[in-house]
């Protein structure tokens, strides 16, 4: 398995600027792919499938222990934590929110961060609440790399303004931008 990951968090406004990203991937990725999103606790169908539709990668909502494999994308299942393990596996739980949150973007981001440390891309898109803003500051902590989705593109701007306030950003781009960063990343072997 690579040693290189990409972790997104994002809620309000998040979901459109996903489908864009995923469909511009390329065919075969070499890493994993974490997506964090809020969404509606009994939305638990339909949500990967419709990510499917635009995507030539496998879209997962994992199972608990749940082994990650490269050229996958796994999605935080509605209503649960998801955590990546440090033995190379998914773990998810439903122990209280986070942040008002569950699945909790920082969770998602610290694990990652612990397990893939500089080998970790994270992205925060638009959202409405500070859910990811300390899991940035572990990527950071960590040497992984960030990009908050510019403010004034987002739908909601204050999950990536709370991470630009709290000096854990390394850029601030726009998803043409972000879009273009993901398939370097990608393309970078180690």
């Amino acid at each position: 398995m690579t040693n290189k990951a990409i972790v997104i968090g994002g809620s309000a406004g998040s979901f459109k600027i996903v489908m864009k990203i995923i469909s511009l991937l390329p065919k075969k990725i070499d890493i994993p792919i974490f997506i964090c999103l809020h969404r509606l606790r009994s939305a638990r169908k339909g949500f990967a499938e419709t990510l499917q539709i635009n995507s030539s990668i496998k879209i997962i909502e994992p199972t608990d222990k749940e082994i990650i494999e490269s050229n996958n994308i796994y999605i935080a299942p509605a209503n649960y934590h998801m955590y990546i393990l440090q033995n190379g596996r998914i773990g998810l739980s439903i122990e209280e929110e986070l942040n008002h949150s569950r699945p909790s973007i920082d969770l998602t981001f610290i694990t990652a961060a612990e397990y893939y440390k500089e080998n970790l891309l994270g992205i925060i898109l638009s959202g409405a609440n500070d859910d990811g803003a300390d899991g940035f500051k572990k990527i950071k902590r960590n040497n992984g790399k960030t990009i908050a989705q510019d403010p004034q593109e987002c739908e909601v701007s204050v999950m990536p303004l709370s991470c630009i306030k709290n000096n854990s950003t390394d850029k601030i781009l726009t998803i043409k931008e972000i879009i273009k960063e993901i398939q370097f990343f990608i393309s970078f072997n180690i």
